[in-house]
């Protein structure tokens, strides 16, 4: 493999590359080889995507989150448990060049603050609550010292079939 001229991502410990191709282009190669197979599956709503919904999934909530004002190289938030959500959302961001910054489910307010402002999140996508944590009051506890949070998204899973983002 010494000698591709594909890009790769920098890594220094040998000629190779790792990946040879962006997360965006490996998963649009993916969706065309195999568009039918199941690429996610929410077991508890029994929702599923193929290849093919997940890539246009993905694109869609992209060209969002550029029509929303964030840019590359803006920094967003994820601070939720593993869902469907999650995993789309980490894809989009990397295909619009966004920093997606991973927020530990287990936090406290003053976590949840500190990584906010240190991280510098512009847009936090966050779960309504986790165990016995309200998101929701936790994320109104430590908004007013947060400048540069310009909005939050809650997820919002109700029942079988449930894939609602709501501003």
């Amino acid at each position: 493999m010494i000698g591709v001229t594909e890009p790769s991502y920098s890594h220094g410990a040998s000629e190779v590359p790792l990946l040879g191709e962006t997360i965006g282009a490996n998963l649009r190669r993916v969706a065309a080889t195999h568009p039918d197979r199941e690429a996610v599956v929410d077991v508890p709503t029994g929702q599923r995507w193929t290849y093919a919904r997940f890539d246009a999934d993905t694109d869609a909530l992209a060209r969002g989150l550029i029509a929303a004002g964030i840019e590359a190289g803006d920094r967003v938030g994820i601070w939720a448990p593993n869902c469907p959500e999650w995993v789309l959302l980490q894809y989009a961001t990397a295909k619009a060049g966004i920093v997606l910054v991973n927020i530990n489910p287990a936090y406290r307010s003053t976590e949840l603050g500190y990584a906010l402002r240190q991280s510098g999140v512009r847009l936090l996508v966050s779960a309504e609550s986790f165990k016995t944590s309200n998101y929701r009051t936790m994320t109104e506890e430590v908004r007013a010292g947060l400048d540069g949070l310009e909005r939050v998204v809650a997820l919002l899973r109700e029942g079988p079939g449930a894939d609602n983002l709501v501003v």
